[in-house]
């Protein structure tokens, strides 16, 4: 068992895919020792701030905890708000843009690639 305060791991920068406005990045799962088979972090958008568009080679979830925003799956469009997910499927072209007078929070989560 890894135990992750996410102060400890909290970093600010622009987010992925683009580097539209700014973020706070909580990589939690950062914090636990190969062999970890998943990514779950928590990404706060700065009111103007997106994550680009990108393709994904997993699946991927997206579930908002504060805040709203537009997500969108190989140009289709869903308003996301706290309490809500979006499923992302592999393969797609997947990005996220904060909107309206509040960050937008993110909980972001994926397998890791396994090598063969």
């Amino acid at each position: 068992m890894v135990v992750v305060a996410e102060n400890d791991v909290k970093v600010r920068e622009a987010p992925p895919h683009g580097a539209i406005g700014m973020s706070t990045a909580y990589r939690i799962s950062d914090a636990a020792p190969p062999p970890r088979k998943m990514e779950f972090r928590r990404r706060v958008l700065d009111v103007g701030a997106a994550i680009g568009e990108h393709p994904i080679s997993h699946d991927e979830v997206y579930y908002i905890t504060s805040g709203k925003g537009v997500v969108i799956s190989d140009g289709v469009e869903a308003t996301l708000a706290a309490g809500t997910a979006a499923y992302l499927y592999e393969g797609a072209v997947v990005g996220i843009r904060q909107i309206g007078d509040e960050p937008l929070s993110i909980i972001i989560a994926y397998p890791v690639a396994q090598k063969n």
